[in-house]
């Protein structure tokens, strides 16, 4: 649990140093975004699988014993 914790917090960490440094997380090319009126629609396809790839390293990491 400690370890699990300890990642995490890097992982927050360097997503801060990100957006303090201007990378658009969130708003990359191949994220979808639909506007018609009123209604919009926003689907981050690529921020998604971005974000699936760097959980599933991470789990990688932490269940190795």
């Amino acid at each position: 649990m400690g370890r699990l914790l300890i990642v995490l917090g890097l992982f927050i960490v360097a997503v801060g140093v990100l957006v303090t440094l201007g990378v658009p997380i969130g708003r990359l090319p191949g994220d979808f975004t639909y506007r018609r009126g009123s209604f919009s629609f926003y689907f981050p396809l690529t921020t998604s699988i971005l974000a699936s790839i760097l959980l599933t390293l991470v789990m990688m990491f932490l269940s190795r014993r």
